[in-house]
């Protein structure tokens, strides 16, 4: 962990706040506060914060519906966030996109899919746009382990690397698509091996590692800038809590959770930020008091916020 601790405590805040926004949105979940589906990330921050960390602000990025670490990280409002999930006007989407379809272009962010590895063409997209008006940007789409046996992500990988795409392409390997073993529908071992079908540049790094993540995408950022192509990176990791609200995780043992746990990428940094750069406990608990009175502000402004109008229904959409 060779980055300067100055990035690094930044990347732990963000990690914190993203954790944050997950618990509160549980709790509101189960207070019916927020209604329909939620796909929380907790356990998976070290890849989205390390990942977008290494990103330019206007750089794009597309990702899937388990993806409010990503456009966290990625720097969306967090209040609109909060409006957003308790479906108000205020709303990142104007209260009509719910969880799973936050976009913001004002960063880059493309949106949120529902759509198992739709974000993967449309990242495709925005990457020939940009090689297109040669501007520099780069595309990042993030995307599960289910993904990787969807017609669309094979289709934008083999264009990708045909039209040496700037798009880095990003999976969240979590070991489980939906309720599904990596196992029971992937017969590598890596499936980061699926690039080489393609004759494209990969890697495997540990997911919950984020100096690690922030190391390989900047790496791949670099690699695209310079007109060289896309990078496929397989990033380990594991999510703590189910698929969804309500999920029994009778496809998982306690045990294997358990062991996940204790790999925690936050617990992992904040020993890390103690024992190699000298910061004390009352420091870092400081970081979790700010973080926390950010999130407490988010729930009030959402509460506080009017829902849409009835006749809104009909607009900010295109048929």
């Amino acid at each position: 962990m060779s980055l300067p601790k100055d990035l690094k405590l930044a990347m732990y805040e963000r990690m914190l706040l993203i954790r944050a926004f997950e618990e509160a949105c549980v709790r509101l979940y189960m207070e019916k506060e927020i209604r329909g589906s939620f796909h929380p990330c907790v356990g998976q921050e070290a890849t989205a914060v390390g990942a977008c960390f290494a990103l330019n602000p206007d750089d794009y990025l597309t990702c899937t519906y388990r993806g409010h670490g990503a456009c966290i990280a990625k720097g969306i409002d967090v209040n609109a966030a909060m409006a957003e999930m308790l479906g108000r006007k205020t709303g990142v989407s104007k209260g009509k996109g719910g969880s799973m379809h936050w976009t913001d272009p004002s960063i880059g962010l493309l949106g949120e899919n529902a759509i198992v590895a739709a974000g993967v063409p449309i990242a495709a997209g925005a990457a020939l746009s940009a090689q297109l008006d040669g501007n520099g940007r780069v595309a990042l789409t993030i995307f599960g382990d289910g993904a990787i046996n969807q017609g669309a992500f094979h289709e934008a990988m083999n264009l990708a690397q045909l039209w040496k795409l700037p798009l880095i392409l990003l999976c969240e390997n979590n070991l489980y698509a939906e309720m599904t073993p990596l196992a029971k529908s992937n017969p590598l071992e890596q499936v980061a091996d699926r690039a080489r079908g393609y004759n494209m540049r990969a890697m495997v790094v540990d997911g919950n590692d984020v100096c690690a993540v922030y190391d390989a995408v900047g790496a791949a950022a670099r690699y695209a800038r310079e007109d060289q192509g896309p990078t496929f990176i397989e990033a380990r990791t594991y999510r703590l809590l189910g698929h969804m609200i309500g999920d029994s995780e009778s496809y998982r043992t306690k045990e294997e959770v358990a062991e996940w746990r204790e790999r925690d990428p936050i617990k992992r940094l904040r020993a890390h930020l103690v024992q190699a750069e000298n910061m004390t406990d009352a420091e870092l608990d400081a970081v979790h008091a700010r973080v926390d009175a950010q999130i407490e502000a988010a729930v009030k402004f959402a509460k506080e916020s009017p829902y849409p109008d009835p006749e809104e229904v009909h607009t900010d959409f295109w048929i």
